[in-house]
């Protein structure tokens, strides 16, 4: 990585964590859908990241998508909840512990296979017993004779590589899980589901020391693509890993940029309701400021009460209750429930 590429990270990253970009409401849930559902959409699902949400916290599946495409994003979604608390413990990365990964990657997918090598089976996570090529008329990838080994090779080097790591510096954190995953699609080491396992391999590494995790969007798929087979040719895995980075300063980037414009617009959604409030029920405009704030407060919650806004703002009993009581009154906030038990609510537009 150039010192060009690791200053604007550093900086890309610092200024997402004094935003609190990653500190809102359902951020981590929401940004972990849209890396599974772009990572199977790289490998041919076209479910979207709504459709990924309603599957996956309400078990609502899609008419449009096939029942193939919703399970490679449910069983993503799986491995990904397996592998993030795994890592946590940090115990070495081992083949079993690989395959183990793989078979969640491909649990509901995965085919078996009976090839000249022997029988096997994708949805257990098995090693390939047969040879594969990238695409029609691609690369070979290594001899399945050789893969237990060099996966064996790989984990200790990996392994290796963790326990020798400065976990603050975190362009070397990324440049290893960039590593890891170019090594482990360039092994092969199953004859479905490699693209998926590896990276989950490399967001796993990136969670295990604390930092954001890489998108892949399938807009970047092409780029992507090219820079592995440009890295396998040249033997030179620093395109790959430079792609990579340049993906990640894209991607950092566009969540900043989109960040501050939703800040933006909520800022002038507030003045103009704080000028309602004065308009129409003739509030102080420093009065309306604070009601406008009460309400902002409100918003993602599905209900308050009187001491979470004495807590949050620091009012006595009696104002929080006449902030309330009056925004109840004006129509912004419903009341529900009586006097010692009473919650407020954003009030539903019907």
């Amino acid at each position: 990585m150039t010192q060009e590429n690791r200053d604007i990270l550093t900086n890309l990253l610092q200024q997402h964590k004094k935003l609190g970009i990653s500190e809102q409401i359902d951020y981590q849930k929401f940004y972990l859908y849209s890396i599974i559902t772009h990572s199977t959409a790289i490998e041919g699902s076209t479910v979207t990241e709504v459709e990924a949400q309603l599957l996956f916290d309400e078990g609502i599946t899609s008419s449009k998508r096939t029942m193939v495409e919703q399970m490679m994003n449910l069983d993503l979604k799986v491995a990904y909840d397996f592998g993030m608390k795994w890592i946590k413990q940090h115990e070495p990365i081992t083949v079993e512990w690989l395959i183990l990964l793989a078979s969640k990657v491909m649990a509901r997918t995965g085919s078996d296979y009976h090839s000249i090598g022997g029988d096997f089976s994708a949805a257990k996570g098995e090693l390939r017993k047969l040879n594969v090529t990238a695409g029609l008329g691609g690369m070979s990838y290594m001899s399945y004779q050789k893969v237990p080994e060099r996966l064996a090779d790989f984990c200790k080097e990996l392994n290796k590589r963790r326990e020798a790591i400065d976990g603050t510096d975190v362009a070397a954190i990324y440049e290893l899980s960039f590593w890891a995953h170019y090594e482990l699609v360039t092994i092969h080491p199953w004859a479905d589901g490699n693209g998926r396992t590896s990276r989950l391999l490399m967001n796993l590494l990136q969670i295990e020391f604390d930092v954001l995790p890489t998108k892949v969007l399938k807009e970047d798929k092409a780029e992507y693509i090219q820079a592995l087979i440009d890295s396998r040719e040249r033997k030179d895995i620093s395109i790959f890993i430079d792609c990579m980075i340049r993906l990640h300063i894209q991607h950092l980037k566009a969540d900043i940029n989109q960040f501050l414009k939703s800040v933006e617009e909520k800022m002038v959604d507030k003045q103009t309701l704080k000028q309602e409030i004065v308009d129409k029920w003739s509030i102080k405009p420093f009065l309306a400021e604070k009601m406008v704030d009460i309400l902002a407060f409100v918003a993602d919650k599905d209900a308050i009460t009187t001491e979470e806004i004495v807590k949050h703002f620091g009012f006595t009993a009696t104002t929080a209750k006449r902030y309330l009581r009056q925004l109840t009154e004006f129509g912004y906030l419903e009341a529900h429930g009586g006097n010692k038990n009473r919650t407020y609510s954003k009030k539903r537009m019907d």
